[in-house]
């Protein structure tokens, strides 16, 4: 089994990683997205998107560009993930297309949760300021997938 993220996840992650690892330098969208190999209109949104969740503070003019809004050592994987692709908890049973839950659970339902969970706590509990510290830019979520199980 393989857990990939969306490109936007992906996209989010790069582009944050990337402001992360210049702490007291505001990075230009346009920069942000070459040194990515991000498609810079895709990126505009993306990163409207994490302005609006508050991860990231835009600066307009010359000297402007975006930065954090908090440290890279308090800013989770988890939350730039849910600030893109929504919350991971009500996602629906892997058996039938409809939610299950504990009153109404599939076969492999707490096989399942558990799981989860521990994925949850995971990227929880990774920062960027980690991320950047084991080795700098990443190029795919593979690569995102691999570092987090490295850390286990």
């Amino acid at each position: 089994m393989q857990v990939v993220l969306g490109k936007r996840g992906d996209y989010a992650i790069r582009a944050v990683l990337d402001v992360a690892e210049r702490p007291h330098t505001r990075r230009k969208a346009r920069e942000i997205a070459e040194r990515n190999s991000i498609p810079h209109r895709f990126l505009s949104r993306i990163l409207a998107d994490l302005v609006r969740a508050r991860i990231l503070h835009a600066t307009a003019g010359p000297s402007g560009g975006y930065e954090l809004v908090e440290p890279a050592d308090q800013l989770s994987l988890l939350r730039v993930i849910e600030a893109i692709d929504g919350p991971a908890a009500d996602r629906e049973c892997l058996l039938h297309s409809t939610p299950c839950n504990s009153d109404n659970p599939c076969a492999i339902h707490h096989v399942w949760i558990g799981a989860e969970e521990a994925m949850l706590e995971r990227l929880r509990g990774t920062t960027f300021a980690e991320i950047a510290a084991d080795g700098g830019a990443l190029s795919t979520s593979s690569q995102l997938a691999a570092r987090l199980t490295r850390r286990g």
